[in-house]
């Protein structure tokens, strides 16, 4: 049965954590359902140079159908543990039923099936989570549409993951924090490990991301496990 996802990215740092994360669950077979904020597009443009207009977006701003990504062995490994093959021209422009699919809900749109718990999801991950998102969650305050899916999800009692990247972190934050695990959500913050094997920059960005996955229950062989 084929799992669906919402994914949502907000004005933290750490842009580079919700890309590889789209990567990873599309390459798995799962559909996914992505906001972006406002402050997320400057953050996405800032840090990695992509231009995203959220009022007419196309999966090609993100280059996530990159001709690199169909060479790069942990995308394969991903594909190969959800029993699609490795030969696919594009993670996006597949039929449906083999790679995940990519639906956009633009942020403002309060409409967007994932405002409702009527529609059914597997899970959803703010990543990064901004400290501003945060708050809002944990105080009921939605004023757009990615609040509004995690107050869905944490009432219909779906997994909800929070990835964090801000540090030092104030009472403030820390307490907003501890609010969301009572309520349910999974406080994920980015902070990478280094035993396994590190190399490269992407070897710490896959440890985040493969903690994720993790809780989202997507199988994976992003990092190296402790004890192998």
């Amino acid at each position: 049965m084929k799992r669906t996802y919402v994914v949502a990215m907000t004005g933290a740092s750490g842009a580079v954590y919700s890309v590889r994360l789209l990567e990873v669950l599309l390459a798995a077979g799962a559909d996914v359902y992505l906001s972006i904020s406002a402050a997320a597009a400057t953050v996405l443009e800032q840090e990695l140079g992509l231009a995203i207009d959220l009022d007419n977006f196309s999966p090609a701003d993100l280059r996530l159908d990159a001709g690199a990504n169909l060479k790069d062995p942990k995308l394969q490994a991903v594909r190969s543990q959800a029993g699609i093959s490795s030969e696919l021209s594009s993670v996006l422009a597949v039929a449906s039923g083999e790679p995940g699919r990519l639906f956009y809900c633009h942020y403002r749109d309060q409409a967007a099936p994932i405002a409702s718990g009527s529609f059914l999801t597997d899970g959803m991950v703010i990543c990064p989570c901004s400290g501003g998102t945060l708050s809002a969650i944990v105080h009921g305050a939605s004023a757009n549409l990615i609040h509004r899916a995690a107050e869905v999800h944490l009432k219909e009692r779906r997994r909800l993951v929070l990835v964090p990247r801000e540090t030092p972190l104030s009472t403030i934050y820390i307490d907003n924090m501890r609010h969301a695990a009572a309520a349910g959500a999974v406080m994920l913050p980015a902070s990478p490990g280094f035993y396994h094997g590190v190399k490269t920059i992407g070897d710490l960005v896959d440890f985040v991301v493969g903690r994720v996955c993790d809780q989202l229950g997507i199988a994976n062989s992003l990092i190296q496990r402790w004890g192998q």
